[in-house]
């Protein structure tokens, strides 16, 4: 059994900031990549960042330069830094995870996380 739970979000203004955190619980061997999706109403969800075992990162165009995802293995946990947050950043913002449970690879998803940008 594994879980990912998510937390950090909120309202805040536009061109603020948000740190949003996702801890993976469970019978866990080992994870693969860490990602951050989110969706807007009435829209398809999103892939927002992603990060590798290793480090490395990828993200949408649409929040380049502006959001930043980091992990912490030791802890399981994968962050999402949103700085200069703009209206239609507004999402609801899932955590997901490619995680080993003893011999089997699956993907897990949080519950999600909304994130109002709002003046």
């Amino acid at each position: 059994q594994v879980q990912l739970v998510e937390s950090g979000g909120g309202l805040v203004q536009p061109g603020g900031s948000l740190r949003l955190s996702c801890a993976a619980s469970g019978s866990i061997s080992s994870i693969y990549r860490m990602g951050w999706y989110r969706q807007a109403p009435g829209k398809q969800r999103e892939l927002v960042a992603a990060i590798s075992s290793g480090g490395s990162t990828n993200y949408a165009d649409t929040v380049k330069g502006r959001f930043t995802i980091s992990r912490d293995n030791a802890k399981n946990t994968v962050y999402l830094q949103m700085n200069s947050l703009k209206p239609e950043d507004t999402a609801v913002y899932y955590c997901t995870g490619t995680i080993v449970v003893t011999t089997l690879v699956g993907d897990y998803w949080g519950q999600g996380t909304q994130v109002t940008v709002s003046s």
